[in-house]
């Protein structure tokens, strides 16, 4: 598959087969992620204790939930104070989905969870936080036909002026 055949067949997988994703098919140590730490969660007890922070019915089809945590103690900071390590995990967290795509997987990237809870069920020190949650498993949904897309105007700015 070529890469922007990939990119074009990525989704977010909101429905899930019961099927275990193979341990070889989830390497995220692959991934050159310094400031960021990977908990894998494929026990069933596991990954209940997590619907507490994000609670709808599809994400409890995922067979494998990542939350992705950042440490903000070992990420780039920029001259100005920007700290690197969200950019870090995104770039973690999109190479994974494209991965999983080519792999045979479905994939959906999770913000919108209570992050505070989320790190109290975790048990994570003060300077590890849970930027995303990514849930992997092998779709029993096809993507929807109508992605809305902005045009490149609507986006992009060419040129200073």
């Amino acid at each position: 598959m070529s890469f922007l055949e990939l990119t074009k067949a990525r989704y977010s997988v909101r429905g899930y087969q019961e099927n275990e994703v193979e341990k070889d098919k989830m390497a995220p140590s692959a991934v050159n992620f310094q400031p960021v730490h990977l908990y894998v969660l494929e026990k069933k007890e596991d990954k209940e204790k997590l619907y507490e922070v994000y609670n709808r019915e599809w994400f409890k089809e995922a067979p494998v939930v990542l939350a992705i945590c950042g440490d903000h103690t070992k990420s780039w900071n920029r001259k100005d104070g920007k700290d690197h390590c969200d950019i870090d995990a995104a770039i973690v967290i999109d190479h994974m989905t494209l991965a999983a795509v080519e792999l045979g997987l479905g994939t959906c990237w999770i913000c919108a969870f209570d992050a505070q809870r989320c790190h109290e069920i975790l048990g994570l020190s003060d300077n590890l936080e849970v930027i995303a949650l990514l849930t992997i498993g092998y779709a029993n949904v096809l993507p929807s036909t109508e992605k809305k897309r902005k045009s490149m105007e609507e986006f992009a700015t060419f040129g200073l002026n």
